[in-house]
């Protein structure tokens, strides 16, 4: 009897592992969230589709490992001190978005008919799966696209771990949301204090110490950061919350440790297993798809989409922060996460809500991760679009008018440095120690408004704008500059390369020295064909460094390089550190 449960277990768990491996596949052909592929999988081999799975439950019973896994990782990557450090222009609207969407979503999804009463609360469950987005789709494709280290980008992934320290508190509070009370919830607030407090306090004290015995054993680092996974975890049951929200805080607890990367890397293997599993039993969990699902499923979709413009680009563009920065997180955001589908399925199975609310939500995910995806590979084009119309309705970019008042400056900018990055940086802070007058002859034009901000406050002259638009070259003054310089690699510039951009300069200035990035060497003699009169590579002048370091080392007078280069970072204030 026994053997042959386990032969059935064994038996549906590689259904599962082949169907959503090759779904996974075409999905990955098709650039798809491989999200999606294992809840179709699960989806085509559970009751609605062939029903090929005999014992749910068994498979399900094991996917939860992958959850405590999967919050155990997105708590790992939770650096609370670099958040902390971002200041009001992520935590004021992160706090708007995510309180603003539960609020709105409680009054539309009640409105509409969904129950908010004591033991029924599918209202509340939608309102607070709307008000998350998806980590793993968002970080994936800002990453693909270069964009995680733009101000738009870090924007974007403050607000995301604000929304995970929310997923935290619900977590915490959900089993006692079937009857929920004052005393019940202030007690639940204690134990989640009680919990935090034991865990801040063993990783500061106590973790150290015992992971710097073992650190040399790297196989005993991550059994460790597993062990203590589970720990946090069964501490967290035991004080009567979920194990969930143990695991999630057991990964922020040791976040800042310098063995986190490496345990990432080496839980990734496991974890990737058992969330397959997990997704993958959510998936047979999604009702048949009917008429009915799908309208509520567009219903809900739209609302998380209306509701992101209304609670994220309206704060960040009432704080001055441009259509760029206001937008494109509005847009990166739009979608559901996958913690709302964790949080769903944890109140089904509390009896919190009905499969009608959990399969409205599945249904919603597929949508809006498909479609966000799309539409954040043609995000820039989307800017354009949307400025526009925003510029129609009254609502101004940030830099209107701005490149007007520098060209009636009694001395016009005789230099204008396109795009400022970390080599536009480091050449600023060149120029200041070296020809401090020369910056009275420089123009800086950028769409980041924290370096304008800074630039402003150093009195460089800048202008906001897209240095791929014309429009805004020709209202800047290029046309009478005396020497452009872009110091962007193509991987950086966005809705233009550095080719089209040189075409671009030498029709509006026929005479300027135009100097230009070029990563490729093959790029070099076309960038002078079209006009450049220097190329920069910057990777042969790191290769020259490189090589001075190397033959100093192979000397024994690598410590003079050493001193050398601290020498030169010595009182060096730049504009991007």
């Amino acid at each position: 009897m026994e053997t042959g449960v386990a032969h059935s277990l064994i038996t549906d768990i590689a259904i599962c592992i082949v169907v959503a491996w090759i779904l996974a596949v075409v999905a990955q052909i098709f650039k798809q969230p491989l999200i999606l592929a294992y809840l179709v999988a699960g989806l085509a081999i559970g009751p609605v589709g062939i029903g090929l799975i005999q014992d749910q439950g068994s498979i399900q019973t094991i996917s939860q490992l992958g959850l405590l896994l999967l919050l155990f990782m997105i708590g790992l990557e939770i650096d609370l001190r670099k958040m902390l450090s971002t200041g009001r222009v992520i935590i004021i609207p992160a706090t708007i978005q995510i309180l603003g969407g539960c609020l709105l979503g409680v009054l539309f999804f009640w409105g509409l008919g969904f129950p908010l009463r004591s033991g029924s609360l599918d209202a509340l469950y939608l309102a607070i799966a709307a008000s998350l987005s998806s980590t793993v789709i968002i970080v994936k494709i800002l990453y693909d696209k270069r964009e995680l280290d733009t101000f738009a980008g870090r924007i974007t992934v403050g607000i995301l771990i604000m929304q995970d320290l929310f997923a935290i508190l619900v977590l915490a509070f959900q089993p006692e949301l079937k009857n929920p009370s004052l005393l019940i919830l202030v007690k639940s607030l204690i134990k989640v204090a009680v919990l935090i407090a034991v865990a801040l306090a063993a990783s500061r004290f106590a973790l150290p110490a015992l992971f710097r015995s073992v650190a040399r054993l790297p196989e005993l680092v991550l059994v460790g950061a597993l062990a203590w996974c589970f720990l946090v975890a069964g501490m967290a049951h035991g004080l009567g919350l979920s194990r969930e929200m143990g695991a999630l805080s057991a990964g922020v607890a040791i976040s800042t440790f310098p063995y986190t990367l490496d345990v990432v890397a080496k839980v990734t293997s496991i974890r990737d297993f058992f969330v397959t599993l997990f997704f993958v039993a959510l998936g047979m969990k999604i009702p048949e798809p009917t008429i009915h699902f799908v309208a509520w499923a567009f219903i809900f979709a739209l609302f998380v989409i209306c509701t992101r413009f209304l609670t994220v680009f309206a704060p960040l563009y009432a704080m001055r922060q441009g259509h760029r920065a206001s937008l494109l997180p509005a847009l990166n955001l739009s979608q559901v996460s996958e913690l709302s589908l964790v949080i769903l399925a944890l109140g089904l199975a509390a009896g919190h809500l009905s499969e009608q609310s959990i399969g409205i939500v599945a249904y919603a995910f597929a949508l809006l991760g498909v479609a966000s995806a799309y539409a954040m590979t043609v995000s820039e084009r989307f800017i354009r679009v949307a400025g526009d119309f925003l510029t129609r309705l009254g609502l101004p970019d940030l830099g209107a008018g701005n490149a007007e008042a520098v060209r009636n400056r009694q001395q016009q900018p005789r230099i204008f440095l396109l795009g400022f990055s970390w080599t536009a940086s480091s050449l600023l802070e060149e120029i200041s120690r070296r020809d401090p007058v020369m910056l009275s002859e420089l123009a800086v034009i950028d769409f980041n408004p924290h370096v304008n901000r800074e630039l402003g406050r150093r009195g460089v002259h800048t202008i906001y704008g897209d240095i791929s638009q014309r429009d805004t070259l020709l209202h800047a003054g290029v046309a009478d500059a005396e020497m452009i310089v872009c110091t962007l690699p193509n991987t950086v510039l966005k809705g233009v390369n550095n080719m089209r951009l040189l075409q671009q300069l030498r029709e509006i200035n026929s005479t300027a020295h135009i100097i230009i990035h070029a990563e490729l060497l093959a790029d070099v003699p076309r960038l002078y064909a079209a006009g450049a009169s220097y190329v920069s590579l910057p990777r042969l002048i790191e290769a020259m460094d490189l090589f001075g370091v190397i033959h100093a080392a192979r000397q024994q007078l690598i410590g003079e390089k050493t001193r050398e280069l601290k020498h030169e970072l010595e009182d060096r204030h730049e504009v991007i550190p």
